[in-house]
C-alpha cells in the first residue's frame, strides 16, 4: 500500500533541506515531464533541468546548486538521486504476502521451511532445501536438494537453485534466474570433448540482486562466490569460479569467463566481455562493450570499445586500419 507523507515529514525522516511550503502532501514518484500534483520527481541529471522548469510534480528532490531554478517546492541533498531512492522505497513498499505452502507446491518432507516464509503455486523444494524467516519462493520456482535461502530473501518466479546452493539474507532474484548449473567445463580427446564434472557450488552473500534471466555457474571444484551487496542486471553470464567482490555493479549482457575474479565496488558496464582467469582490482570501471582480454592491477576508468559512427565513415576507418597492416607487412 502506497504511503502519504507531508514534505516536512519526509525531510525529517531523511535529513533533507527543503524549500516550499512543509504542509505538502506526496503519496508518490513520478519523471518531471509526468508528473502530476501529489506526486514528487528529481533531478540528478542537469541535462533534465528543462522539463523542470515545466514539471507539474508537487515537489522534485535536487541538489542545491539547482534550488534556484526550481519551479516549484524542493527537498535538497547534495545525492539526490539517493535520496529519491529511499523515499521511493517509503512510498512504494514491497508487496507483503502471506505465510504457508500453497497447495500446488510440491515440498519434500525433509526439507525446513520458516513458519513465516511463502512458498507459492507450483514451485518445487526439493530434500534437505532450508528456506528461511520471510522468504518468498515465487510461483513456479525450483529448489533443489539441499539449497539454502537465507532470510528476508525473495525468489520472484522461475527462479531454479540447482543443488547446494547457499542465499544469504535480504537477496532478490528476478524471474528466470538460475544459479548453480553446470560450468562450461569439457576435455578435448581425440577432436571429441569429454565432460569434466562440475563439483563445487555457488554462494551469494548478503543483499544480492540477481536480474532476470541471468545465469551464475557452479564451481568445477571450489565454489563460484558473489560477495555482499553485489547488483547484477539482466542477462548476464557469470562462469565457474569467478569470484565478484563485493558491492560491485555489473549491467545487462556482461558476459564472465571463468576463474576470473573481479574486486570489491567495481562498476561493469553493459555488454562487456571479461576473459577467463584474469584479476580486476578494487574500484575499476569498465565501460560498456569493452573487452577485458588481460588483468587490472589498478583503479580507474577502462575503455575499449569503439562508439558508433555512420556507416560509410566506419568503412572508411576499417579501410585505413587495413593498409596499416599492409604497411608493417
Amino acid at each position: 500500500m502506497q504511503g502519504d507523507f507531508s514534505l516536512g515529514e519526509l525531510a525529517v525522516r531523511f535529513g533533507l533541506g527543503l524549500s516550499g511550503e512543509p504542509d505538502l502532501r506526496i503519496s508518490r514518484v513520478a519523471t518531471l515531464s509526468n508528473a502530476e500534483p501529489g506526486a514528487i520527481s528529481f533531478l540528478a541529471n542537469p541535462r533534465y533541468r528543462k522539463q523542470m522548469q515545466s514539471t507539474r510534480a508537487t515537489a522534485v528532490l535536487l541538489g542545491p546548486e539547482h534550488v534556484a531554478d526550481c519551479p516549484v517546492a524542493a527537498l535538497i541533498d547534495p545525492n539526490p538521486y539517493l535520496a529519491y531512492a529511499r523515499i521511493a522505497t517509503l512510498l512504494h513498499p514491497a508487496t507483503e504476502f502471506a505465510a504457508g505452502i500453497h497447495p500446488s507446491a510440491v515440498v519434500s518432507g525433509s526439507a525446513r521451511i520458516a513458519a513465516s516464509a511463502g512458498v507459492s503455486a507450483l514451485a518445487v523444494i526439493e530434500d534437505g532445501v532450508q528456506i528461511g524467516e520471510r522468504v518468498l519462493v515465487g510461483p513456479g520456482c525450483i529448489v533443489q536438494k539441499g539449497a539454502q535461502v537465507g532470510a528476508d530473501s525473495v525468489l520472484t518466479a522461475r527462479v531454479n537453485l540447482y543443488p547446494g546452493v547457499w542465499i544469504g539474507q535480504r537477496c532478490i532474484l528476478h524471474a528466470g534466474a538460475v544459479v548453480g548449473a553446470d560450468g562450461f567445463g569439457f576435455a578435448p580427446h581425440a577432436g571429441t570433448w569429454v565432460k569434466v564434472p562440475q563439483v563445487g557450488s555457488v554462494r551469494i552473500g548478503d543483499d544480492v540482486e540477481i536480474g532476470a534471466n541471468t545465469t551464475i555457474d557452479r564451481g568445477a571444484i571450489d565454489d563460484t562466490v558473489v560477495e555482499h551487496g553485489v547488483k547484477l542486471d539482466n542477462q548476464i553470464q557469470v562462469g565457474h569460479n569467478v569470484i565478484i567482490g563485493a558491492h560491485t555493479a555489473v549491467a545487462g549482457c556482461v558476459g564472465i569467463s571463468g576463474s576470473t575474479t573481479i574486486g570489491q565496488r567495481c562498476m561493469i558496464g553493459g555488454g562487456v566481455g571479461i576473459a577467463g582467469h584474469l584479476t580486476i582490482a578494487d574500484d575499476v570501471v569498465v565501460t560498456g562493450c569493452s573487452l577485458v582480454s588481460a588483468s587490472i592491477k589498478q583503479a580507474g576508468s577502462y575503455s575499449s570499445g569503439m562508439p558508433a559512427v555512420e556507416t560509410r565513415l566506419w568503412r572508411r576507418m576499417v579501410a585505413h586500419l587495413r593498409r596499416l597492416d599492409v604497411k608493417e607487412r
